[in-house]
């Protein structure tokens, strides 16, 4: 006999949580089953920059879909795939060359590091395989993805299956790993780098990746003018490429095509993905630079960076038709102009009394929450203060994302973060302030009890 079926097979990340069961979207909005409405301030998860419900997006995935869904990309070549790429080589720093399409950010990730490795191969320089990134960065969830994250929490239970990647001190400025201020610091942060490449061996080192405004392990966290102009001069000296991870940072998010475009920085590959295609389609994508590809030109020529659904014509006609409406509507000059005035609205949440930091780019703001704003001193752990915050927003209809534990060594520490579309108009913004505030005061008041 066969065993029952419960309602619900899926397995959700947290088994102790009821979950909202999400009915639509429409604009910044989403709908649950019984008609609630929730303004969707992260965006999902970084991911919807235009908006639920779009109809432009719907029907050029119809159209799309009349033609074909699915050409293998190891055999053929197709038409949305080169004109996505090429629209991604028009918006990125000058020097990116070619294209990997790909479904999704770990997926990219791990592509960018094998990329990476073949380029010193190509070249004769076969030691050089490890990759440095930052404590306190999330790069992904599959095992090499994972080797490259700083989350303690994720990391621990599969440590055994993990690369011995080594890790640099985070750009956070708010605690400083090293007690030291800005600019007095000498960017201490970014010496790391070149300390760590010292320690382990230039000729072991492959690449260097990085956030350049972390994301929910460091909701908008981003480093002062100097540092990743240092950065890139460590990687040239010891022939180390550049990897810039903006798989929530790309796309306009942080007011910019590129989260690297506020630095002027070329890096040597790029990752991207999330609102590459808005959420309408599991997208992402590998830039590579020149000198990259004509290492590999002039070398094998041929590369296994394949993926059964890579460079797809559906997902591939998706991402067009999103970059094509957020350049017409002018999205990524909105989502600038809009970050501001959601920092704006945000300030005034500095006196609630635990509210430590307010920091980010565009539509890419983290809020840290502490117990003492003087001292910076962290709420312990048990107090579940994000959390807390995240339901009294939900309970509201805001959905904001919980960032991870940050203080120290990531045992507890408390922030949030916010990336809602770029559609949003002032009077949302407004609305998002007025209901965050609420849920804080109502944190707040609780801990204080």
């Amino acid at each position: 006999m066969r065993q029952a079926i419960d309602r619900d097979a899926l397995l959700y990340r947290d088994m102790t949580k009821r979950y909202i069961r999400m009915e639509r979207g429409e604009g910044i909005y989403l709908y649950d089953q019984e008609g609630h409405r929730y303004i969707d301030g992260c965006g999902g998860a970084a991911v919807v920059n235009i908006g639920h419900g779009v109809p432009e997006i719907a029907e050029a995935m119809a159209r799309q879909a009349r033609k074909a869904t699915f050409i293998y990309s190891g055999l053929f070549a197709n038409e949305p795939a080169t004109q996505l790429a090429g629209k991604l080589i028009e918006m990125a720093p000058a020097g990116m060359s070619k294209v990997l399409l790909l479904s999704g950010g770990s997926e990219a990730t791990e592509t960018a590091v094998k990329v990476a490795r073949q380029y010193h191969l190509e070249r004769g320089n076969a030691s050089k395989y490890k990759v440095i990134a930052r404590r306190q960065s999330y790069h992904g969830n599959t095992l090499a993805a994972l080797s490259l994250s700083g989350r303690i929490q994720w990391r621990r239970p599969f440590v055994p299956y993990l690369q011995d990647f080594p890790h640099i001190d985070p750009p956070y400025c708010y605690r400083c790993p090293y007690g030291k201020t800005y600019p007095s610091c000498g960017i201490a942060c970014a010496g790391d780098l070149e300390r760590t490449v010292e320690f382990e061996g230039p000729e072991y080192i492959s690449a260097f990746i990085a956030e350049p405004i972390v994301g929910a392990s460091l909701p908008g966290v981003a480093p002062p003018p100097e540092y990743y102009e240092i950065i890139r001069q460590i990687c040239d000296k010891y022939d180390i490429l550049m990897i810039s991870d903006e798989t929530i940072t790309g796309v306009g998010r942080t007011g910019l095509p590129f989260g690297i475009d506020h630095w002027g920085i070329t890096p040597d590959i790029i990752v991207t993905g999330k609102g590459l295609s808005g959420g309408y389609t599991p997208l992402a994508a590998v830039l590579v630079h020149e000198k990259i590809v004509e290492a590999i030109r002039r070398g094998s020529a041929i590369h296994t960076q394949g993926y059964t659904y890579a460079a797809n014509p559906l997902s591939a006609t998706v991402g067009l038709a999103v970059l094509e409406y957020i350049e017409k509507r002018e999205l990524i000059e909105r989502s600038a102009q809009m970050g501001t005035r959601l920092l704006q609205e945000l300030d005034r949440l500095r006196g609630a009394g635990i509210v430590g930091d307010i920091r980010g780019r565009g539509l890419l703001v983290g809020i840290e929450f502490v117990r003492d704003p003087a001292t910076r001193e962290p709420f312990p752990a048990e107090a579940h203060v994000t959390s807390r915050i995240v339901d009294a927003a939900l309970r509201r209809g805001l959905c904001i994302l919980p960032g991870m534990a940050d203080a120290e060594g990531g045992t507890c520490g408390d922030q949030i973060l916010l990336a809602p579309p770029f559609i949003i108009t002032e009077d949302q913004i407004r609305e998002m302030a007025d209901i965050l505030a609420a849920a804080v005061g109502e944190v707040r008041d609780s801990v204080a009890a």
